[in-house]
């Protein structure tokens, strides 16, 4: 269920952000560093929105990479106390 509100959601901005796009079809002059040129309005907001996609993917990816590596670590730390558990439970038993 929550994929599905999750693709739906995903298209209707994709929808939002289309339309958007394509009523503003005038030409603008895009200042780069280093130029100057004029480009359809359309492309600049298609254009910056597909670098934000990719931004914050680059960084989603990123965070996933970290959290599985932090995931392996915790289970091997988690594996190494479980087998010890059993050695010192029986070492206090003998005690006992």
């Amino acid at each position: 269920m929550k994929g599905q509100v999750y693709i739906i959601t995903a298209i209707v901005l994709t929808i939002l952000i289309a339309v958007f796009a394509v009523i503003n079809v005038a030409p603008v002059e895009v200042n780069y560093f280093f130029w100057t040129t004029t480009s359809p309005l359309i492309l600049v907001i298609l254009f910056s929105v597909l670098m934000g996609g990719v931004i914050t993917g680059a960084f989603g990816m990123i965070k996933v990479f970290q959290l599985n590596r932090q995931i392996k670590t915790l289970k091997k730390e988690n594996n190494m106390l479980q087998q010890a558990l059993p050695e010192e439970t029986v070492q206090n038993e003998e005690k006992q």
